[in-house]
């Protein structure tokens, strides 16, 4: 199965941290990982001006999910009925686990209380470590 990447995957990748190593490994056995837009856009926010050339660089080595309207619709549905429920998702998070689904890839996130969506696939990939 497919693996789409968090932002927290990504920017412990970027510091050299476990998922570095993980993903050397991952993209010399398989596919390259997946992406969103909203990812590269929280990555690209963080990254210092002299860091931006290697962050697009190691973005443009994954594959980009798309964002239309049926994620879109997927994502503003989990964020109303968590709600009703008195769980607050954030629209980033929704939007990654909408375009994790639209690939058919598991998620892989340091922060699995982020994803309750039980349609999910989450991969728990601890970082900072």
């Amino acid at each position: 199965m497919a693996l789409l990447l968090d932002t927290t995957v990504l920017i412990d990748a970027l510091r050299g941290r476990s998922a570095a190593a993980r993903l050397r490994d991952l993209r010399s056995a398989e596919h390259a990982p997946w992406i969103c837009a909203v990812n590269v856009e929280e990555v690209m926010r963080g990254a210092h001006a002299e860091e931006q050339a290697l962050v697009a660089r190691f973005l443009n080595g994954l594959q980009l999910a798309s964002l239309g309207r049926i994620e879109g619709e997927r994502a503003g549905r989990w964020r109303r009925d968590y709600a009703r429920k008195g769980v607050t998702l954030s629209q980033a998070d929704c939007l990654i686990a909408a375009a994790a689904l639209g690939v058919d890839a598991r998620l892989a996130t340091g922060n699995p209380k982020h994803f309750p969506m039980p349609e999910l696939d989450v991969d728990h990939w601890p970082v900072g470590e």
